[in-house]
């Protein structure tokens, strides 16, 4: 039985799911907003809002710890640079979701994941 076990497993092994999710977060944090399905979406938001979070610091830590994390380096660079002084007043809340639709194919529910 599955109690009080939180985590979305979006029908993957652990390393596939967490690798997707690390791809999907350097996607939103280089092109700023993706098309996903909504329970993707859901799953990816708390990351890519700690990342922004991580990056505000600014420092060497920051940086260290976005890069156990971001795959790409281009993604890490606009993360410090762009975004942490983009993002430095606001409190959290730094993305949103732009529900879109139904997926023509299955029916799955699609949004927009983007940087407010």
């Amino acid at each position: 039985m599955r109690h009080n076990n939180k985590v979305k497993t979006l029908d993957r092994p652990k390393e596939a799911r967490e690798l997707m999710l690390r791809n999907m977060a350097s996607s939103v944090l280089l092109y700023e907003k993706i098309t996903t399905t909504e329970a993707k979406a859901k799953a990816v938001k708390p990351l890519v809002e700690r990342l922004i979070t991580i990056a505000k610091a600014g420092d060497l830590t920051s940086r260290r710890k976005l890069i156990q994390v971001l795959l790409q380096k281009n993604a890490i660079k606009k993360a410090m640079e762009v975004l942490g002084e983009r993002y430095k007043t606001r409190n959290g809340g730094y993305t949103r979701i732009v529900r879109l639709g139904n997926r023509q194919g299955d029916g799955a529910k699609m949004v927009q994941l983007e940087l407010v």
